[in-house]
């Protein structure tokens, strides 16, 4: 059987198969608009690609046409929880008297020969041009295209199933233990408060292990039961999304920024114990974790995750007897640990270096604002 593609869907096909396939681009679904295509990676310059093979006759409908784009990227823009974003519009069929002029935050491009492809987007895309793709024939090209296509989104899903699918979460399990184990000591009288519970004065006397150990202990069997509730809904969601040893890391950074930002800010007056500062750091390394998913997530953020942080800082603030200093340091190092270590499937050097830096300089500050003023 023959088969013939036109122009303008090879074109568009040759379009979607490099934003897929090598800029790891996804689509997404726009209902009401016809002939247009609309691709996203929050992680690139130009968060949206819009390719568009409607007929623009004229200037009229050139400025209705950014409208419409413009409305639709208000909608993504407060799904995605984006302040700003740059999109790239493609028009594929435009009448020749038609003066191209981009749009705020809308570079507006034509390509009407396979010849422009290359010729627009090298600067912005200059991988575009080593994109091949072999076929003999208009159905070999259809089904080389739609198999990469394929290939790339089984690919990605498979990292969602990956990152998502239920695992045994042995650390959690394992400091939850260790949590108990100690009270149990506690109460046998042979770990006390007074020993290894965090304070300004004591640290600064040579007791560094308490920025450590106060983590461990806990006020009473409450206070034990409650920490260690949210330790095993918490802990298991991001053990399970990050790793076990990204998981670890991000609970020990937390730890130390939770008992350095605590020392800071209450001084001697204080002995602070208990796991809730690290637990706040898993929060913040969720709320790093959520952000990068947010698309796949939805509104988990808004819904979820920002509520229950608001929550739990609002009580801390207005409850006597709880160090709020404490879950503010574990969530300030919970959220930088995250951008270390990254998330699977959203890799961003920047962030890890930035969070490399942030993270060293607010544990150095803190560390010198503790033991030396």
């Amino acid at each position: 059987m023959n088969m013939s593609i036109s122009k303008t869907d090879e074109i568009t096909m040759r379009l979607v198969h490099y934003f897929v396939t090598k800029e790891n681009y996804q689509p997404i679904i726009v209902n009401g608009l016809d002939n247009e295509i609309w691709l996203e990676n929050l992680d690139k310059d130009y968060s949206v690609i819009r390719i568009n093979g409607n007929y623009i006759h004229n200037k009229e409908q050139l400025d209705f046409d950014k409208f419409k784009a413009s409305t639709v990227i208000k909608q993504i823009k407060r799904k995605t929880l984006s302040l700003n974003m740059d999109y790239l519009t493609i028009l594929l069929n435009v009448n020749d008297d038609v003066e191209l002029t981009d749009a705020k935050h809308n570079k507006i491009c034509k390509i009407t020969e396979m010849t422009d492809i290359n010729k627009t987007l090298k600067d912005v895309f200059p991988t575009i041009k080593d994109d091949k793709i072999s076929s003999d024939d208009a159905m070999d090209f259809f089904i080389n295209v739609t198999n990469d296509i394929n290939k790339s989104t089984e690919e990605r899903n498979k990292l969602y199933e990956n990152t998502f699918s239920k695992k045994v979460t042995y650390i959690t399990y394992l400091l939850i233990a260790i949590n108990i184990a100690i009270y149990f000591l506690q109460i046998a009288g042979i770990i006390t408060s007074s020993k290894y519970g965090m304070n300004a004065e004591l640290v600064k006397a040579g007791d560094y292990y308490r920025l450590f150990t106060s983590a461990f202990l806990h006020g009473g069997l409450i206070h034990l039961l409650c920490n260690m509730y949210s330790l095993y809904i918490i802990g298991t969601q991001l053990e399970t999304v990050l790793g076990k040893i990204k998981f670890l890391f991000v609970y020990i950074i937390s730890i130390f920024t939770s008992s350095l930002l605590s020392g800071v800010i209450n001084g001697s007056q204080v002995m602070s114990v208990g796991a809730s500062g690290a637990i706040f750091g898993l929060l913040g390394a969720l709320l790093y974790f959520g952000y990068h998913y947010r698309l796949y997530l939805g509104n988990a953020i808004i819904y979820q995750i920002l509520p229950v942080i608001c929550i739990n800082l609002f009580i801390g603030f207005t409850t006597p007897g709880i160090d709020n200093f404490a879950h503010l340091g574990g969530l300030i190092g919970g959220y930088l640990s995250a951008m270390i270590v990254g998330v699977n499937g959203r890799p961003n050097t920047a962030d890890r270096v930035n969070g490399i830096i942030v993270s060293t300089l607010l544990i150095v500050f803190l560390t010198y604002m503790l033991l030396f003023k």
